[in-house]
C-alpha cells in the first residue's frame, strides 16, 4: 500500500537582513517526493546549509519573492558552488519576478567579475513570473500575486502547490487585500512578522496577521522574517514561530 506523499519544511533562515537574534536570511527548503526546492535564497543560505547537513545539489529549484539581497543575494554563492565545489551536474531553476535575469547576472558580476558568463556544466534556467499565471517547474506548479514591498522590481507573494498540498509564502510585504487570494485554503501560510504590535511600512506585523487571520482562511499559519521587537515578544506570539533549523510536516 503507497504512503500518503510527505512534504516537509526546513527553515534553513528565519531573520530579517539584519541578523537580529543571530538569525540566518531567509530561506524555506521544501522537501518533497520528487526533490527539494527553496523559497528564497537569502546571503546566508550557504553557509546555513553547511551547518545543517544540507546537500546544496539536492535542491532543483529556487523560487524567489523579490530581489532584495536578504532574499536573493545568496544565489551567486550557490551558483559558484555548484559550479567549482559540488561538481553539479543535474539542472537548477530560478523562478522570480521580472527583472530577475538581470539583477542575477548584475550581482554575481559585483561580487565575482566575470562568474556570470563562464561555461557551466549544469544547465541554469532562469524563469520569470507573471502575477496571476501559474507556473509549473517539474512537479511543482508556482502561482505569484503581486505585493507590497519596493525593491526595484515587482514584490511576489508565492502559492506552491506540490504533492497536492498547498504552501503560501508571503515574502516581504505591507498588508494588501490579494493575501486572501493567494491564502485562501492552503495547508500552510508561511508570513513574514516583521514586527510584534508596531506597523512598520512596508512590512507585517504579528498584530496585523492575527487580525486578519480568519480572511487568510489557511489551516496553519508559521512566522517568519522577524525583526528585533519581535523576537522580544515570542512569548506572546499566537502563531508558530520558525526558529532556523527547525522543521515542520505539512498535512
Amino acid at each position: 500500500m503507497n504512503s500518503e506523499p510527505r512534504v516537509n519544511i526546513r527553515f534553513l533562515g528565519s531573520g530579517d537582513a539584519f541578523g537580529s537574534g543571530r538569525r540566518m536570511n531567509a530561506c524555506i527548503m521544501v522537501e518533497h517526493t520528487a526533490g527539494r526546492f527553496l523559497l528564497d535564497c537569502g546571503c546566508t543560505a550557504l553557509v546555513s546549509m553547511r551547518g545543517l547537513d544540507v546537500d546544496p545539489n539536492g535542491i532543483t529549484a529556487v523560487f524567489l519573492s523579490h530581489l532584495h539581497g536578504d532574499h536573493f543575494g545568496g544565489l551567486p554563492f550557490f551558483i559558484l558552488n555548484a559550479q567549482l565545489v559540488s561538481n553539479r551536474r543535474h539542472p537548477l531553476v530560478v523562478a522570480g519576478p521580472a527583472g530577475t535575469a538581470a539583477r542575477l547576472e548584475a550581482a554575481m558580476e559585483v561580487l565575482f567579475p566575470g562568474s556570470s558568463r563562464v561555461e557551466r556544466a549544469f544547465p541554469l534556467e532562469v524563469i520569470e513570473l507573471t502575477p496571476g499565471r501559474t507556473t509549473e517547474v517539474g512537479t511543482v506548479a508556482v502561482t505569484p500575486f503581486e505585493v507590497l514591498h519596493p525593491s526595484g522590481a515587482p514584490a511576489l507573494a508565492l502559492r506552491v502547490m506540490v504533492e497536492r498540498k498547498v504552501i503560501v509564502y508571503t515574502g516581504d510585504t505591507a498588508w494588501t487585500d490579494i493575501l486572501i487570494e493567494a491564502s485562501r485554503g492552503a495547508d500552510l501560510l508561511i508570513a513574514e512578522a516583521y514586527t510584534f504590535d508596531r506597523e512598520l511600512k512596508n512590512h507585517l506585523s504579528h498584530a496585523t496577521i492575527s487580525s486578519r487571520k480568519h480572511e487568510l482562511g489557511a489551516s496553519r499559519i508559521i512566522l517568519t522574517h522577524l525583526g528585533p521587537e519581535m523576537l522580544e515578544r515570542l512569548d506572546e506570539a499566537e502563531f508558530t514561530v520558525a526558529e532556523d533549523g527547525a522543521e515542520f510536516h505539512v498535512g
